[in-house]
């Protein structure tokens, strides 16, 4: 829940339209800047559109004048008709050509934020998808950008239109009817006062009712991540009474909002009209005295209802800008936080490629959300180029730990750790992790093709690479055998596929990387014996003429390394091959081997 407590209202605090947010807000127009004469055209139509709309009430009272026999301007009937038909085709141009061109601003300037977005989410370091929860990520990506978007095409034209009526309207009553126009303007403070009270309450639930609807999201979105989870523990009952229990919430929090909006509406309703009523009065009354033209009273009555409504309207849309205005706030805090990396091509960023030399110098760590848990405790050892090291120690040992500051998804907090004898930390890191392949025990396939999969290790490879590394992974012969090959579209995290077949893709994507250092985490851990052995055949391929460091949980695939290192509580205390670790008497490899090979007589009896 950290993105929330980053970016939500704290307890207590009424959200405010300030100075200060205004200024960080106008930083979101720099993605339409592009698009800023469209911009600027479609605002002038706008104008000019809401300008001549004005023009109508003014008109149809003078032609109420003309009717009645006491005109101010010397035009027939018909004149009237053929103006108010010319300004009705210019409104309706106007109208059209400022909606296309607001609706490309929006379109395409929203577009831009939406890769800049995701840019800054793709290349933040690891650490950062830890702290938060993906579904509150994918809600500043679709619900923030959709709101921000509204109000570019809609909200803000609306707004300003509102203004532009309001402006002119005041400005055309007091030349017309400057009595009246004084009693109708008193209502003014009162609304506006009104308007500004409703409205931070109205910001305060927008904002909350949008805080919790993005939990639901979040709630929705692991479920249906990990729903293999949720039906291997029957335990649809239970997500389904959280996500109620969620959607209650969000149910209440929008009827309260609704209760203080129905409010202020009523209010400003009662207001206005009230009001309109008065003026009414006051307006038949200066008629009966002949102080007032009939054609001028119903101009007054047509502005006076247009203003009233720029009046109650300002209200709402202020409420909607405020709202985009806060999921401005959160859209770029993102795009303002510090990248990890900057998205390169393939080409762009070439390292040589490196010789594979590895040494970890009495290293220190501490995850950043646990300072005061050290998880590796003055590490060091040598891995020589085109060796193989296993690594190897009971769940929480800090095996996984290495592999992770070898790739920088961390920073060392004390030592070093240096490749080709140069510390990681001074290399490019895009360029760096281009030397290295990694094969998960868990492995993670993207929802196209299998051929999609593999070339996720080098994008511009060639059809003939592609068959060649899905050989080399022993992975070729199973594709062939589905009735689209290498187009077999895998799912959602290869979930059509079987645990072997996974491994072995990811082996291809790797084959096909032809990495410097290769990292084996568990990666033959949770397959049966057959799948195991294609798997390790692969393996054994892709290790050839590289340096590989293996996760090791059965001890057995491991008999051939060059060297083994024995991690306990976050340190090394043991070291050797195979052999060698065999022969220390009660030593935590032997202990590990023996306790093992008990497990497997248990499932194999009869075997050795």
């Amino acid at each position: 829940m950290g993105m929330r407590k980053k970016t939500g209202t704290a307890d207590g605090e009424k959200p405010r339209l300030n100075k200060e947010k205004l200024q960080r807000a106008v930083k979101v127009f720099s993605f339409i800047r592009p698009y800023r004469w469209q911009f600027t055209l479609g605002m002038l139509m706008l104008v000019g559109s809401s300008l001549l709309f004005m023009v109508f009430p003014g008109a149809a009272g003078e032609m109420a004048n003309k009717a009645n026999g006491t005109p101010k301007f010397d035009f027939s009937l018909l004149e009237y008709g053929l103006f108010f038909l010319v300004i009705l085709v210019i409104q309706g141009l106007f109208s059209f050509f400022r909606t296309i061109l607001f609706a490309r601003v929006s379109e395409q300037g929203m577009a831009d934020v939406r890769k800049a977005l995701y840019g800054k989410l793709i290349t933040q370091e690891y650490a950062y998808f830890e702290q938060r929860r993906i579904g509150e990520l994918t809600s500043r990506i679709t619900t923030d950008v959709e709101q921000l978007q509204n109000a570019f095409s809609v909200t803000l034209a609306e707004f300003i239109r509102q203004i532009v009526t309001l402006i002119a309207g005041v400005i055309i009553i007091a030349w017309l009817t400057p009595r009246l126009s004084v009693i109708m303007l008193l209502t003014f403070p009162v609304v506006v006062l009104a308007a500004f009270f409703f409205g931070r309450y109205i910001r305060k639930m927008s904002k909350k009712r949008q805080d919790v609807l993005a939990q639901t999201n979040t709630i929705v979105e692991e479920t249906l991540q990990s729903f293999s989870v949720v039906k291997a523990f029957a335990n649809e009952w239970l997500e389904l009474r959280r996500y109620g229990r969620s959607i209650d919430e969000v149910v209440q929090v929008s009827l309260k909002f609704a209760v203080v909006r129905g409010l202020f509406f009523v209010f400003i309703i009662t207001i206005l009209f009230g009001a309109i009523f008065f003026i009414l009065w006051q307006g038949a009354m200066l008629v009966e005295s002949g102080d007032m033209q009939v054609g001028d009273l119903f101009s007054f009555i047509l502005y006076t209802g247009i203003i009233g409504g720029a009046i109650g309207g300002l209200g709402n849309l202020y409420t909607a800008l405020a709202s985009a205005v806060g999921a401005t706030e959160r859209i770029l805090e993102i795009i303002d936080s510090r990248s990890e990396v900057e998205p390169t091509e393939e080409d762009s960023s070439v390292l040589n490629r490196m010789v594979g030399e590895i040494s970890y110098d009495k290293v220190h760590f501490s995850y950043p959300g646990r300072p005061d848990v050290e998880v590796l405790k003055g590490i060091s050892f040598d891995v020589r180029p085109n060796s193989k090291v296993a690594l190897v120690g009971s769940s929480g040992a800090g095996k996984s730990t290495i592999i992770q500051l070898l790739l920088q998804f961390y920073q060392v907090s004390s030592g070093a750790i240096r490749v080709d004898g140069k510390e990681v930390s001074k290399y490019d890191l895009t360029a760096y992790r281009r030397n290295i392949a990694v094969v998960p025990q868990e492995v993670i396939l993207f929802g196209g093709t299998i051929r999609e999969n593999i070339l996720y290790g080098k994008p511009e490879a060639t059809e003939e690479e592609v068959l060649e590394a899905a050989a080399q992974a022993n992975a070729l012969e199973f594709i062939r055998s589905f009735p689209e090959g290498l187009d077999t579209v895998v799912g959602e995290r290869g979930i059509k596929l079987s645990g072997g077949q996974r491994q072995r893709i990811a082996i291809a994507r790797a084959i096909l990387r032809n990495p410097s250092i290769l990292l084996l985490d568990e990666a033959t851990s949770s397959l049966d014996a057959e799948s195991e052995r294609y798997v390790q055949e692969a393996l054994d391929k892709l290790m050839e003429g590289r340096t590989s460091i293996i996760i090791a949980h059965r001890l057995s695939t491991i008999r051939n390394v060059d060297q083994i290192f024995v991690i306990e509580d976050g340190k090394i205390v043991e070291s050797g091959t195979h052999d060698e670790l065999n022969e220390i008497e009660n030593g935590v490899y032997r202990a590990l081997a023996v306790l093992q090979f008990e497990q497997d007589s248990k499932k194999q009896p009869g075997t050795l």
